[in-house]
């Protein structure tokens, strides 16, 4: 563009056309700022986000005295005093208090999200209205908002293969041009005898209307606007590249926990099948769970503390290996186990294993309590799948996705039960990490080009074999925005559709640009040679064009999640 511009207005300058020279000048430099303002625009609103934490904070050290200082001399084991309204300053993990915390900048999600001791807080996030001590667990380079600015700008450098493709076709297309100038300028009058003067006009004129500003900012101020976007929504996109393979993907594959399950056992029912009720159920079996360190016993003590019941420790306990234990619950002793162990104790029926049956098919561990005469009741505990699954699955077929497709290591009847709930096309059960890159290059010779979604941290061969790599949860873990191809930063699969659907916007507006920027320049070329292009107004062209794909790459920037 440089060149051919100088070359342009050198050629006016030696005909004598200063006035519209200067114009063309003028005109080229505007085209110039406005270009810059508005990438620059994009790229400084992912810039601010880090202004948004803050680059002092409160400290509270050994003595016990507070002292605030800038956020580069706080180190790991630091404790960090969060009053309510303040924005947290580093990483950390929750010491004292409890509040309501709005991690939109990190996350994307606009709900403010409930944090007790223990709990991970991110810089940047709001402290909506409660005091938290806060212990920092990383450095300032380190935060996960650091991260994700880094990542974005890297990304920036990843160039998508249609900006690729417009770079390489630049470099010749300046050469060409410059011989057509040349052709136009000085061979017609030298060969031909026409008039120099109103030729070389001509030959400049047409040195300024092929210069290709339009087409080449066509594709990187979509690209930049549509990764700025995400990156405010909670999706971390590392690359062009990644957004374009997205806007082609034919399948899904998914990980089944912790991605389309929330990946923690919990109570799912409570069957009575004597005199007592569900509740007096549960509160004996967490009585005798509370002695067990089985990874079942979690869950159904966390049941009956969200039920607010009592729970007694039960006394004598003695773990059963391989069928469950037993203990005395109010001096009468109780078992809880598995089918067979009331098998062994000769009170099972032909309906209680149909029972027992049913929930396992269901994707359930079914837990049985009773004493040495009957038996009590059925706890079924399970892998819950997350509330937006089913949401998730439905949005990706409306954005044109042919295929979902859940791999698992767990058992065949498991495999189908959380298939069937979330809305999945088809399984593949009781595969090891090795079987689910081979099912993933199985898929990708069936579909062509396929995503596969996972946590970033066991699913990384398959994240890597994959067409696009989307990792869940990038806020919690390094593994994840380290592995991945694009990381939900919030675990929130109801983004899937909106990545979706924004790579084919992405890549449509990419699309239109090229065709406009090209069509706009053939036009203006075949007005050259009758003579009716001036230079202003072939400059005036040019910058038309930019300003046009520019504001037309922009819009991606305000696409919402929403449909």
């Amino acid at each position: 563009m440089s060149v051919l511009m100088t070359l342009a207005l050198a050629g006016a300058m030696a005909i004598g056309e200063w006035r519209e020279g200067a114009v063309v000048a003028f005109l080229y430099s505007l085209s110039e700022v406005l270009e810059s303002w508005t990438i620059g625009r994009v790229r400084q609103s992912i810039h601010g986000l880090m202004a948004i934490a803050p680059r002092r904070a409160r400290i509270r050290r050994a003595d016990g005295k507070e002292m605030e200082i800038p956020v580069e001399e706080i180190g790991v084991g630091d404790i960090m005093v969060v009053r309510p309204g303040e924005r947290i300053a580093m990483d950390g993990r929750i010491l004292k208090g409890e509040s309501a915390v709005d991690e939109s900048p990190i996350t994307g999600e606009s709900m403010p999200v409930e944090k007790g001791a223990g709990d991970e807080v991110y810089a940047g996030s709001l402290n909506t209205y409660g005091f938290l001590e806060v212990e920092v667990t990383k450095l300032v380079q380190d935060t996960t908002l650091a991260r994700i600015l880094h990542l974005v700008e890297e990304a920036q450098s990843r160039r998508a293969a249609s900006q690729v493709l417009v770079d390489r076709f630049a470099k010749v297309y300046t050469p060409v041009v410059l011989a057509l100038a040349v052709g136009l300028g000085v061979l017609l009058p030298l060969l031909l005898g026409y008039p120099w003067e109103p030729w070389i006009y001509r030959g400049l004129a047409l040195l300024i209307v092929a210069c290709p500003c339009a087409l080449v900012v066509s594709t990187p101020v979509a690209i930049v606007s549509a990764i700025g976007n995400a990156a405010r929504k909670g999706v971390l996109i590392k690359g062009g590249l990644y957004l374009e393979e997205a806007a082609g993907l034919q399948a899904v594959a998914f990980d089944k926990t912790g991605t389309l399950t929330k990946g923690e056992p919990v109570v799912t029912d409570i069957v009575p099948l004597g005199p007592v009720s569900a509740e007096a159920v549960l509160q004996m079996a967490a009585a005798l769970e509370a002695r067990s360190e089985h990874p079942l016993a979690g869950a159904i003590k966390k049941a009956a503390e969200t039920r607010g019941l009592e729970v007694v420790p039960s006394e004598d306990y003695t773990a059963l290996p391989g069928r469950g234990g037993k203990g005395a619950v109010r001096g009468e002793t109780i078992y809880i186990g598995n089918l067979r162990l009331f098998r062994e104790l000769g009170i099972v029926d032909g309906p209680l294993a149909a029972l027992v049956r049913r929930l396992q098919e269901e994707g359930k561990t079914a837990v049985v309590v009773g004493t040495e005469k009957e038996m009590l009741g059925i706890i079924a505990v399970g892998d819950e799948v997350r509330e937006d699954s089913p949401a998730a699955i439905a949005g990706l077929k409306e954005a044109g996705i042919r295929r979902t497709i859940m791999l698992t290591g767990d058992n065949e009847a498991t495999a189908r039960s959380i298939a069937a709930r979330a809305g999945i096309d088809e399984y593949r059960a009781e595969l090891l990490p090795e079987d689910k890159v081979e099912a993933l290059r199985d898929l990708l010779r069936r579909y062509r080009k396929v995503a596969m979604v996972g946590d970033g941290i066991n699913d990384a061969p398959a994240l890597a074999v994959a067409t696009v790599g989307i990792a869940m949860g990038g806020a919690g873990t390094s593994a994840a925005l380290e592995t991945a191809d694009i990381v939900l930063m919030a675990d929130d699969l109801k983004k899937l559709p909106f990545i979706i659907r924004l790579s084919r916007a992405a890549l449509n507006i990419i699309r239109q640009n090229i065709v406009f920027s090209l069509a706009l320049k053939a036009l203006a070329v075949l007005a050259v040679f009758p003579g009716w292009l001036t230079l202003w107004l072939a400059i005036l062209a040019d910058v038309g064009a930019t300003i046009l794909v520019t504001l037309n790459g922009m819009r991606l920037w305000n696409l919402r999640p929403e449909r």
